[in-house]
């Protein structure tokens, strides 16, 4: 996925892509294995717990935000790919009333620029990945204080170290993992010829806090994925999802601190999902996560995967005013699986939902435009029991951060 660098507004390719319409998936929680496929709809309703905290105005405030929050000591911290004062993105914070303010601007030269991910807190210290800047324009790890000062940690160079980083970090043992993805010159041509590692498919990577980066797996060869997201940490081994794999529709793969890489799960589109775009979650000895394509009706899935490969189909989104197409991760709430949709709802511009140990999915807010938000991509995470999350405005002026209470 590119960013137009054109000036204020300019869109993101995902949000074109889902203004056109694409695809999405999810998956539930509960006693392990027990889910059925495709439980009915219940209430679809918009929820009166639901309050937008804070609408992005763009110049000087940020725009396009497709990454989840980050808790610190009850104040949230986000980043926004485009906007701020040199519209090339910012780090925000946001107290849990909407009391927003703007941490730093990315500038045009020099430094990281369209921040796509989240941040992490490793020891009071914010790190993070831009997609585009650095030292020679192809993304970047940052580190940030709490009080705004930001440091590159490394940036990805023309050769075979990767570049386009495009989802989060994960700290294991003080030594942050990534991932890269493909990008090509508009667009990737049979095997990946081009840049993001030595077959041009991405790669995982680990970096130290004093920036020594080192390669752990390249993407391509065989039936290996392409172009990962984000990465896990279960018990000292990572855990993520690619496109691509042995049947072009994606795969979920493990890989350990010593860069031994191994393909899971490779999915076969249709009913059986395709095209995972999120990062997995773990909970009751499972891995949890969504297609943003197929299914049954080819809106997406929710998905249940073991550590050893042994893949369920909890849902399946499709029938009208259902959520489409899920581009973020999930979050287990007491034993109930909450998510977004990018699309769908009773105005097709995205959901909020939920699906208990039976399987069943309930839409509890539809997202509806104006200062509500469109097109959520991200994560939501879990304060003190109320969730709040972002949505991306697909281009539009309504960027959003939002809460809502189950």
């Amino acid at each position: 996925m590119k960013i137009l660098d054109s000036g204020p507004c300019a869109l993101t390719c995902v949000a074109v892509a889902l203004l056109a319409g694409c695809g999405g998936s999810q998956p539930p929680i509960g006693a392990p294995g027990a889910m059925p496929v495709g439980g009915a709809l219940t209430t679809r309703s918009n929820s009166s717990n639901y309050e937008v905290l804070h609408v992005f105005r763009g110049r000087p405030d940020g725009w396009d935000v497709q990454a989840s929050l980050l808790d610190v000591d009850g104040t949230l911290y986000g980043t926004s790919i485009q906007g701020g004062r040199f519209n090339k993105g910012t780090v925000y914070t946001i107290t849990t009333s909407g009391a927003e303010q703007v941490l730093y601007n990315f500038p045009p030269v020099g430094r990281g620029r369209h921040p796509w991910s989240n941040l992490i807190d490793v020891k009071g210290t914010l790190y993070g990945t831009t997609y585009r800047g650095g030292k020679y324009q192809l993304g970047t790890v940052f580190s940030i204080g709490t009080n705004g000062g930001e440091h590159v940690i490394y940036s990805f160079g023309p050769d075979s170290d990767g570049e386009n980083p495009e989802a989060g970090l994960v700290d294991v043992h003080d030594t942050l993992y990534g991932t890269t993805v493909f990008q090509g010159e508009d667009g990737a041509p049979p095997g990946c010829t081009f840049h993001g590692g030595t077959v041009g498919c991405g790669t995982v990577f680990s970096v130290t806090p004093s920036g020594t980066e080192r390669v752990l797996h390249y993407f391509g060869s065989g039936s290996d994925g392409i172009s990962p997201s984000g990465l896990i940490d279960v018990k000292g081994t990572l855990y993520g999802t690619t496109g691509g794999g042995a049947h072009g529709y994606g795969t979920v793969f493990s890989i350990t601190t010593g860069g031994s890489e191994k393909i899971l799960y490779s999915f076969a589109g249709g009913d059986d999902g395709a095209q995972p775009s999120a990062s997995l979650i773990s909970a009751n000895r499972r891995l949890y996560g969504v297609t943003d394509e197929g299914g049954t009706s080819g809106n997406g899935t929710v998905f249940s995967i073991t550590r050893s490969g042994s893949k369920k189909i909890i849902y399946s989104f499709g029938p009208p005013d259902d959520g489409r197409f899920p581009l973020g991760g999930l979050i287990d709430v007491d034993g109930v699986l909450y998510g977004t949709t990018s699309q769908g709802g009773t105005a097709g511009l995205g959901t909020i939902f939920r699906i208990g140990s039976s399987g069943k999915e309930q839409i509890v807010h539809s997202f509806g435009g104006s200062t509500d938000g469109v097109v959520p991509t991200a994560a939501l995470i879990d304060v003190n029991g109320t969730l709040y999350g972002t949505t991306s405005g697909a281009g539009g002026p309504f960027s959003t951060v939002y809460s809502f209470t189950p």
